[in-house]
């Protein structure tokens, strides 16, 4: 049994039965909030009842997947320092992948079959400061999904012409920016069933998904500061 977690937007936790390197998995249960701001709120409550809805115990989990963003500070850490602490409990394998990776799986799986030809995809999330964290995929007529173009963070208008060039345009900037970034379905948030499937393709093709080091792809908006204050202002 897998579990799955990601806060890269929404909060959202699915539950699995299989493994990331065995037979197909089987999403039992996801559940969603898409408050935000309240991730700290809202995620063990979540976990616990789609656990529930699953009919799973925690003792039964052999492994969880967590999404590594890019996303807000606070809800990244929310999301990752509990999957570190489940998983460091019970004693089970931790694995981190893309967010990003997440939602153009989730966008690719509704497309149609792999057959119809190569399609490529685009995805845009909310970075804040009128910013847009994107990054480019591509199906191919096997079905493999390959990121070609790397996770990055801009205005909406410098990276306009690559994500709209792309067969599908998805995720929570295109909602913010629909002038620059027009979407193709209505994709917003991650979908953490859509997690674990992902992570299992990127396992089978031989990928290392140890890390989960948070993707922030830039500097807190809070700076460290420069020089030591005098508490009498001088």
């Amino acid at each position: 049994m897998l579990l799955g977690i990601d806060t890269s937007g929404a909060v959202s936790v699915a539950v699995a039965r299989g493994e990331l390197a065995g037979s197909a998995l089987e999403i039992l249960e996801v559940r969603s909030d898409d408050r935000s701001r309240h991730h700290d709120e809202v995620l063990l409550d979540l976990i616990d009842e789609t656990l529930r809805a699953a009919e799973v115990e925690r003792g039964e989990l052999t492994g969880v997947v967590v999404g590594r963003g890019p996303g807000p500070f606070t809800g990244l850490r929310v999301g990752l320092v509990s999957a570190r602490s489940i998983a460091a409990v019970l004693g089970v394998p931790l694995h981190g992948l893309s967010s990003l990776d997440a939602l153009a799986h989730q966008a690719l799986a509704g497309a149609g079959p792999a057959q119809d030809g190569p399609l490529t995809v685009g995805v845009a999330l909310d970075a804040r400061r009128r910013e847009v964290y994107h990054a480019r995929y591509r199906r191919d007529a096997s079905g493999e999904i390959t990121r070609i173009a790397e996770p990055a963070v801009n205005t909406p208008a410098d990276a306009a012409a690559d994500l709209t060039a792309c067969d599908l345009l998805v995720g929570s900037g295109t909602g913010l920016y629909p002038e620059l970034l027009p979407a193709t379905a209505e994709l917003v948030h991650v979908d953490a069933g859509h997690l674990l499937l992902a992570a299992a393709s990127l396992v089978a093709r031989g990928e290392d998904l140890s890390s989960t080091e948070p993707m922030y792809l830039r500097e807190p908006d809070a700076a460290k500061p420069t020089a030591r204050k005098s508490a009498l202002g001088r």
